[in-house]
């Protein structure tokens, strides 16, 4: 052990006896821990950086689905525009739910409508 090491020991044993750490939130309650099982040991940690900084995979592979959804509607025929704008806002309404836990305010369904009818009164 070194000086430092022995030094911090000390220290954490004095502050614990002296009653310090009594009033810490979550103090005598089981820790949460997370289930990181299924993230390879290698990924865990950039992992951890990413979900604290907001960053889901749903969320991403939301948004992938999306711009291809959209990608479909600008090509397809009328046949399948209605079953398309559907899948489209089924996606846009779980993404927005995903934001609101996250305390982001999306507009997004605002402007998708606008969108849509701009495509409509162009196309009339």
């Amino acid at each position: 052990m070194d000086f430092f090491q022995i030094l911090s020991e000390d220290r954490i044993k004095k502050a614990y006896q002296e009653g310090e750490f009594d009033a810490l939130p979550g103090f005598g309650k089981p820790m949460q821990l997370e289930d990181l099982s299924g993230i390879p040991e290698e990924l865990r940690m950039a992992y951890k950086i990413m979900k604290n900084a907001g960053y889901t995979e749903e969320e991403e592979h939301l948004r992938q689905e999306m711009i291809g959804i959209e990608d479909l509607l600008k090509k397809c025929d009328e046949n399948e525009r209605e079953n398309l704008q559907r899948k489209l806002n089924e996606k846009l309404l779980r993404f927005n739910q995903l934001m609101a836990k996250r305390g982001v305010k999306t507009n997004s369904s605002f402007f998708k409508n606008y969108e849509l009818k701009v495509q409509r009164k162009i196309n009339k």
